[in-house]
């Protein structure tokens, strides 16, 4: 883990990434990482985050009680968002919450991101649902992510927003990215007359070549929450308004709490092959990991 200081540095400069990438305008958004059980540090009010100094950022307890801030910088009111999922999710280390426009679009439209149409997305996100609506700085937002806690590493904020979170800062900026690309690439191949759609055993298949890598996090590829109906991809139905299911949709989720993870894979799935992505699942090295996968998803899927 780095020093302190290092960690306040990582947290401005995914700050300017938000900000340059057009996620947060003006003072929105915000970032915490772990440090200990005890600790946590986070971005401060009423502050662009494209503008980050160091000395911005804050140290709260497990209350989100203010243990150090310089004089004219405060917590982010919306801490209580991100001490939720710390609470609820042990394996997590970081929170980002931003505001991109194409995901937040979604999310005020009510559609979820459940189709499935790229592998990375598939892979990294998996379905990705929406948080009803919550009065910001308040607990009703924290009460109603809580539910997709356990299931997803990312969601929409109904008329607000998107959260994601990770293993550390970077994984869980990358899901921030990766979700804004997806709502993009799905905005943009509807105006195009409508995307087309991985069928149920490519998905299944995407889904295996995720759990063979180990990668860290929760995903619909593990555990589905409606494990006998909505909300993961292919499904008959989806949670949120304006989704559309694939043709070719089983009658339930084919995704389940007793899915196949450990076990032997479907007669489609080979064997995991000496590839490099394998040996840097259980890595710190998140960008090379990520470069990896694409890769052998291409490679899988004869691209």
């Amino acid at each position: 883990m780095p020093n302190e200081y290092e960690v306040k540095k990582q947290i401005c400069e995914i700050g300017r990434r938000i900000y340059d990438r057009n996620m947060a305008a003006a003072n929105d958004g915000n970032i915490s990482v772990r440090l200990n059980e005890r600790e946590w540090l986070c971005t401060p009010t009423g502050v662009s985050k494209g503008f980050m100094t160091p000395e911005f950022i804050c140290k709260v307890g497990p209350d989100g009680n203010v243990i150090q801030a310089s004089d004219k910088f405060r917590p982010s009111s919306e801490v209580k968002m991100h001490m939720r999922v710390y609470e609820k999710r042990p394996d997590v280390n970081a929170v980002v919450h931003a505001h991109p426009a194409f995901a937040t679009s979604f999310a005020i439209a009510g559609i979820p991101l459940t189709q499935p149409i790229m592998p990375e997305a598939v892979i990294s996100l998996g379905c990705v649902p929406i948080a009803d609506y919550g009065t910001p700085s308040t607990y009703e937002i924290p009460d109603n992510v809580e539910k997709f806690l356990p299931y997803y590493d990312a969601v929409l904020l109904e008329s607000h927003g998107a959260l994601s979170w990770g293993v550390d800062l970077l994984a869980a900026y990358y899901k921030m990215e990766s979700l804004e690309f997806y709502a993009e690439l799905l905005y943009r191949s509807r105006m195009l007359g409508g995307p087309k759609e991985f069928n149920r055993a490519q998905v299944e298949r995407l889904y295996e070549l995720r759990r063979q890598m180990g990668i860290p996090g929760k995903h619909p590829a593990e555990l589905c929450m409606n494990r006998q109906g909505p909300n993961c991809h292919n499904c008959p139905s989806y949670i949120g308004r304006g989704a559309t299911p694939a043709a070719d949709s089983a009658p339930t989720s084919y995704v389940n709490a007793q899915s196949t993870y450990g076990n032997a894979p479907p007669s489609y799935i080979s064997a995991p092959p000496a590839d490099a992505a394998y040996a840097l699942a259980g890595s710190d090295d998140t960008e090379a990991l990520v470069k990896e996968i694409t890769k052998l998803v291409m490679k899988e899927l004869g691209m």
